[in-house]
Formats: structure tokens, sequence, C-alpha cells
């Protein structure tokens, strides 16, 4: 069948996903999605959310995800194939009629799916007779169980010429040289392409074996001369940079994880998913492709990159962010596990156990730390300023590659800032911003609160759902502004009535009532605090967001009781009343200091960049 993906697109845009999974799980509607128990894995509390408009559900228990026709193939158990004409007569759609060219195309598959099959029983039947005794030694060595030897399908290639053939006559020569078992040189007799080594089969999703990955044994002269591992050349079943070893186990275990760990070799995949972490992959190569990035993307958000500790591996680290950054996406990010230098997973896992691999793949870095890391190492420990001009623009360089906007600006703000909070910035500018920001505290309190508030409510338009738990600080809040206050109460009622509102319609509110009252978010001139930006640290976010609230709370009351002083002092002149003001002064000074240290370096961000 020639299915394009505008045909299918059009089919999932007929179907109403709620209503087709509703047939056989209960949903109930919340707010503009449908939530429901998760029926792939077992929970009193409903973690598993349908969205309509974009088509696709989420376990945000399990990592189940997918869409109509996921559905149809892991809940309903059908084929591809079978899914897409359920749904289609459901949706009054015709399936394309086949392509005779891609019919053609499908035989030829079949027809090496079958080669291949045979090809791995043979090997694997090799290494447990006698040829094989070299092979289950190094095994042993390696510390790979017999469970695991037969759950990856390990086989043995004996050495010599025509073994392949041989044994496997049943098939046409040219035919096990498409395959990628046999090679053919100027129409002379074809040879196996893989001898004297350890087999291991590479799986599609579906568990087929597609290709191989030949580990060399024998004499150390052979090791010096042959590669040591030996792919598969790419056929029409096989194609290295679109594929990732281990993906059949792995994605079933990713979906109960919500993880996807990223190795660089066969055998490290082997060895983690040996002691529990099964949801691990392997590119072919030397680093991660494109399609290989958006594989991993399918099965997880923030797939974990956990590559060898030397030269090598960092080298493939850095492509495979540089080929990363052009393709992030909000949500869709990648982490980094720092290894010791020459130590590989295997190395590592062995040496200091599964809770510490589990430590390190819990503290991956994010990619915003990776680049800092990398690039700082270039440079000497206390750089001149010429190598400091170079790693900020090293690093505004790597953010320019987002092609994603809102994204290539926060990233580059986040990598400007750890910059700046290792080497400093313009002491000159620091110190007068600095005595201004004093002077505001001191001489013109409210100037200066007016500019946390509106960096507050800009904070609140992220995470509306934090105006439930301040609610009460609000009501304490001075606000002399008639602008901020209509931007706080516009802001109350919208996240009353929608605590899961999202900025961009909080803003688009703020403009059509308050028209040119309304100042847009200004990231050159507003006071930096972390609920102010995007971040990945939503947690933090609210909760210095809660933190900063309670203090301009405090510093309200303060201005109350230094006004309720005032009218003393006027009535009736006394020390109580002076001791009142002064210590409602103090208070208050100290109230704004605390603001100013938890904005960004007390800087506007016009001067950072």
């Amino acid at each position: 069948m020639n299915l394009s993906p505008q045909w299918l697109d059009q089919l999932r845009g007929r179907l109403t996903l709620s209503a087709l999974i509703g047939r056989s799980v209960k949903v109930e509607k919340a707010g503009r999605e449908y939530k429901a128990c998760c029926p792939f894995h077992s929970e009193n509390t409903p973690s598993f959310t349908i969205n309509d408009q974009k088509g696709f559900y989420h376990c945000f228990g399990c990592g189940a995800h997918g869409d109509a026709i996921r559905w149809m193939t892991d809940h309903r158990g059908l084929g591809f194939m079978d899914a897409v004409k359920e749904l289609a007569g459901e949706a009054g759609m015709d399936v394309p009629a086949p392509d005779p060219q891609a019919a053609k195309r499908a035989e030829k598959r079949d027809s090496l799916y079958d080669v291949c099959a045979a090809a791995q029983d043979w090997f694997t039947a090799q290494l447990q007779g006698v040829a094989g005794a070299q092979a289950r030694e190094y095994l042993e060595k390696r510390g790979i169980r017999r469970e695991t030897q037969a759950k990856f399908g390990f086989g043995f290639a004996p050495d010599g010429h025509g073994n392949i053939a041989k044994a496997l006559d049943g098939f046409q020569a040219d035919k096990l040289v498409e395959a990628g078992l046999l090679i053919s040189v100027d129409g002379k007799t074809p040879y196996d392409r893989f001898r004297g080594r350890l087999m291991i089969p590479i799986r599609d999703a579906r568990g087929r074996t597609i290709a191989w990955g030949g580990r060399i044994l024998g004499a150390k002269e052979r090791l010096e001369r042959e590669p040591k591992y030996l792919n598969s050349p790419d056929t029409p079943l096989f194609d290295k940079g679109r594929t990732l070893y281990n993906i059949d186990n792995a994605a079933a275990a990713s979906r109960q994880t919500g993880r996807l760990i990223v190795v660089e070799g066969y055998m490290d995949a082997i060895a983690l998913a040996q002691e529990g972490f099964e949801d691990v992959v392997a590119p072919l190569g030397t680093a991660l492709t494109e399609e290989q990035i958006t594989m991993a993307w399918k099965m997880a958000d923030r797939p974990i990159l956990c590559l060898d500790g030397d030269n090598a591996g960092q080298k493939a680290a850095a492509r495979a962010v540089n080929r990363a950054l052009p393709m992030l996406k909000p949500g869709k990010s990648l982490g980094f596990v720092r290894l010791t230098a020459g130590l590989d997973p295997d190395d590592f896992l062995r040496a200091n156990g599964t809770a510490a691999m589990q430590g390190l793949i819990n503290s991956a870095d994010t990619i915003v730390e990776y680049l800092w890391h990398h690039e700082r190492a270039k440079f000497s420990h206390k750089p001149d300023a010429d190598e400091r001009a170079a790693l900020l623009a090293a690093l505004k360089a790597h953010a320019s590659l987002i092609e994603h906007n809102d994204l290539a600006r926060e990233y580059r703000t986040d990598l400007v800032d750890r910059f700046f909070d290792q080497f400093g910035w313009n002491k000159n500018k620091l110190s007068k911003y600095a005595d201004r920001l004093r002077s505001v505290a001191n001489d013109n309190i409210t100037f200066g609160r007016d500019k946390f508030i509106r960096a507050i409510l800009l904070g609140l338009s992220r995470y509306p759902r934090v105006i439930s738990d301040v609610i009460d600080d609000i009501n304490e809040l001075e606000i002399e502004s008639g602008n901020l206050r209509d931007m706080l109460d516009i802001l109350v009622e919208i996240a009353i009535g929608s605590p899961d509102a999202e900025q961009d319609m909080i803003e688009q509110i703020w403009e059509q009532k308050l028209g040119k009252d309304f100042k847009k978010r200004d990231y050159r001139s507003d006071l930096a605090f972390s609920f102010y930006h995007k971040t990945e640290h939503a947690d933090r976010a609210e909760n210095d967001l809660k933190a900063v609230f309670q203090i301009l709370a405090t510093e309200s009351r303060c201005e109350r009781q230094k006004r309720m002083a005032n009218k003393r002092i006027d009535e009736e002149f006394s020390q109580d009343a002076l001791d009142m003001r002064s210590q409602a002064e103090s208070l208050q000074r100290q109230a704004l200091h605390s603001l100013y240290e938890r904005s960004n370096k007390i800087r506007e961000y016009s001067e950072a960049a």
C-alpha cells in the first residue's frame, strides 16, 4: 500500500481519539483534555491524558504515548495495516490501492527477512558448537550471562570462506550478497563478509534480524590489522543511520520508565540491559544522526546520552549536540552523563554497581550544562580577555543554531548567565546599577516596588496556578500604580477560571483590555527572576515566585506600619512613634534588598547581552 504521510494525517484528523479510546476505557473530561486510568499499567489515580486537538494520548505514569493508529496496534494488538484499514472504515476513507512497484519491493524485503532469519539461526548454532569455544570464552570473560546471550541472540561466524553459502544453500548467492552476508568483487566468487567473529544480530522494532555486528576474535596480529567491529553494509532492510541497536527491547521498556539511555556500542547496551537498564539503545556509528535523534524522541522527551569517557566518546557527544541543536523544540531535549576519562558505561557499571549508574543517569546534565562544560574545558583555568571573548562567542554560536526562536533566546540567556557568573561583567556598570537600586530602596520605595510587582505579574502569567497559593499575600500588596493593579485584577480573574491558562493567552487579554497602557514583556529592562524566564525547572520557579510574594507582602505591611507611625508623629510626637517608623523602614529595606538578591545578578539584561 502507498500510504503517504499526508493520507495518514488526514485519517487521524477525521477521528476523535477520546471517543475511540472511550470504547474500552472510562474517560472523563478534564479542561480541554480527557483523562483516564492508564490501560497500559495498573493505577488508581488517572495519569493517562487524551488530547483530541493534537490527536495523541500520553500517560505520565508509564510513558505510553501515541495516536489513533498506535492505540489500535498497542492496545488492540492489531498489525499496522489492519489498524489502518479498520480506522479508515470508521472515517469513511478508502485505503489507497496497492502500488505494484511497492508490492515488488515488499516481496523483495520479505525474502531478505527469510535470508537473515536463516543466517541468524545458523550463527546461533555455531556459537554452541565446537567452533564457538573461543567466542563462548570471550562472553564469559565479559560477564555476559547465558540468559543474556539467548535474549540478544549471540552467534558465531567461523573463520574461512564459503561457510555461509554452504549453510544457506537454499538461497541464491545474489540474495546473500544483497543481505550483506557475502561480498562480491569484480564477478569473482562471493566470499563470507563475517569470518572468525562473534555475531551480534541487529533487529528492527518488530524484533526481526536485519543485519549484524561482528566482533573480531583470534590472534593478536589479526586484531591489529582488521577492525574490531564490522557492521553489515546498508541493504534494503538496513540503514545504519536510521537504526538504533536494541530498539526492539528498549521501546517497550521505555514506555514503562519514561526514559531512554543512549550508549556508544553493542556491548555497553547489552551490559546495561543485563543489569536492569533495559531502556537502552546504541547508534551504529560514532555519533547519533538526525534520524536517530528523531527516533529517540519518539520514545522519550529527553534521551540521556551515556557515551564513553575517552576522546572519541566526547567527540561523538559533541557531534550529537550539534546535530540536535537545530532540531530542538520545547519539551524535546537531550541529557548527558559525564563518565570519568577512559571509562565506558560497561567499565563504570562493573566497578561501581547499578546504584552508582542509576545516580549518574538521574543527575545527567542538560544540554546547557553540557555546552558550558564542553566549551569551558577548552580554555585555561584563568582565561585572559581574548580567551573569554572566544568562549562567550562560542556559547552564543551554539544558541544561534537553534531554529526555535523562543528556545534559542532562552538557551542564549542561560549560557551567557553562566559566563558572567564565573567571569563577572563590567564592574563599573554593576556598581553604578547596584547604587541606583539601593537609592531606589532608600528614597523611592514606590518606584522600586513597581519594578518588582511588574516582574512578579509577568512571572504569574507563566505560572497562574500559583495565584491560589498566594491569594492572601496578594491582598497584602501595596500597589499604587493603577496600571499594575488592573493587570493583577485581570490576572486573578483569569486564574480563578483557568488556573492552567497559557502565558500567550493572558498577555493577549492584558493587551486587549489595557490597550496602550500595557507594556509587553521586555527582556532588556524588566527585572530578571527565575520565574520571569521560561525554564525547565518549573517547580523551582514556582517556589521562588511564592517566596518573593511573601517578601513583597512583608514590605507592604511595613509600608502601612510606617504610615501609621508618621500619622502618630504628626498627631503626638513621641519616641515610641519614632522607633516604630525606624523599625518599619529597616524591615522594609531588608525586604527590598532580599528581592534584589533574588533577581538575576541585580542587572538589566541589556547590560548582560
